[in-house]
C-alpha cells in the first residue's frame, strides 16, 4: 500500500481507486478487531441464553415481548448465530408471556449481554378499540451458558425438586398427550426453570438443566459483584422501572439507549434486528 500510495501521489490515477478499496478494508478490520478487543470478559465468547418476560401493560406487553423475540432472533440469523426456543408460553389474547432461547454461537454473550434489562415500547395500541397511546414493557435477561461438567457451579441432585408435566399451548390447549415438559425447582435458592418445547421428556430435562446452571452462575457473578460494589460504597440494586431503551413509534420514531445516549430514527430496522450500533456504544462504554 505504501509503495501505491507513492505512485497515486507521482499522477498515477489508475491506482487511486484500488489503493482507497484497500484502504477502507484496512479500516474495517481494524474497527472489528477493536471491536473484538472489547468482548475480552470471562465469558464474552461464550453461547447465551437469552430469556424475555413481558411486564406491565396486559397484551399489549405480552405483543411487545414476541415483537422482541423476533427482533433478537432476526439479529441471532444475520449474525450465523444458531437459536433454539427452549421454553415459550403464549399469551391468552396475543403474543407471548415468556421465552427462553439458547443462542448458540462465538461471542453470542459477549454481544448480547448489552441487552440485558427493561426495554420499554411506546406506540398506537393495534388491541386498544379507541386505538390510544400505551407504554408497555418487557424485560430481557442475558445468561452465560456454561457447560454441564463446568466445575464453576455444581449442582447436587438432592437439591432439586422435578415435575413432568404435558405441554401447554394458547389456550391451555395440550400440544401433546404424553407428558414431556419438565421443571425443576433448586431448593435452596428457589430458582425454578421450565422447558417444554422439545417431544422427548429427557431432551426437555437437559435443556432445563442447562438454564438452571445459567441461572446459578448469574447468581453466583451477582452476589460478588454486590459484595465488591457494597465495599466500594457504590451499589445500587436494579429495580424493574428502570429500562435501558426506549422504541418510540408514536408520535414520532426513535429508538434510545438511556445507558449511552445513542440513538437512531429507523424503529422498523432495529426492529428486524439491526442492533449492532446499540451493542457498540455500549461495549464502548462499558469498557
Amino acid at each position: 500500500m505504501a509503495d501505491a500510495l507513492e505512485l497515486a501521489q507521482m499522477e498515477d490515477e489508475s491506482l487511486r481507486e484500488e489503493l482507497t478499496a484497500e484502504v477502507e478494508a484496512l479500516e474495517k478490520e481494524g474497527e472489528r478487531k477493536a471491536f473484538y478487543a472489547m468482548l475480552s470478559g470471562p465469558y464474552d465468547a461464550d453461547d447465551a441464553i437469552l430469556a424475555i418476560h413481558a411486564g406491565a401493560g396486559g397484551t399489549d406487553s405480552q405483543d411487545w415481548a414476541e415483537m422482541l423475540m423476533r427482533m433478537y432472533l432476526r439479529w441471532a440469523e444475520k449474525h450465523g448465530y444458531q437459536t433454539e426456543i427452549l421454553d415459550m408460553t403464549e399469551g391468552e389474547e396475543a403474543g407471548i408471556k415468556s421465552v427462553t432461547i439458547a443462542v448458540n454461537g462465538r461471542y453470542a454473550y459477549g454481544y448480547l449481554r448489552a441487552e440485558k434489562g427493561v426495554h420499554r415500547l411506546v406506540r398506537l395500541s393495534p388491541f386498544d378499540s379507541a386505538h390510544r397511546r400505551h407504554t408497555s414493557f418487557a424485560l430481557v435477561e442475558v445468561l452465560p451458558q456454561i457447560a454441564t461438567d463446568s466445575p464453576e457451579v455444581e449442582i447436587n441432585p438432592a437439591d432439586l425438586k422435578i415435575d413432568v408435566y404435558k405441554s401447554a399451548g394458547a389456550g391451555g390447549q395440550n400440544v401433546q398427550k404424553n407428558a414431556t415438559a419438565v421443571r425443576i425447582t433448586h431448593l435452596p435458592t428457589g430458582i425454578v426453570v421450565s422447558c417444554q418445547n422439545e417431544r422427548s421428556q429427557l431432551q426437555n430435562r437437559e435443556n432445563a438443566l442447562r438454564v438452571l446452571k445459567a441461572r446459578l452462575l448469574e447468581l453466583k457473578l451477582q452476589e460478588q459483584a454486590e459484595k465488591i460494589s457494597e465495599l466500594k460504597g457504590e451499589y445500587t440494586k436494579a429495580e424493574w422501572g428502570s429500562q435501558i431503551r426506549s422504541y418510540v413509534l408514536h408520535p414520532y420514531q426513535m429508538v434510545k439507549d438511556h445507558r449511552t445516549g445513542y440513538e437512531v430514527g429507523n424503529t422498523q430496522a432495529v426492529l428486524d434486528g439491526d442492533l449492532d450500533g446499540f451493542m457498540e456504544a455500549y461495549l464502548r462504554q462499558a469498557d
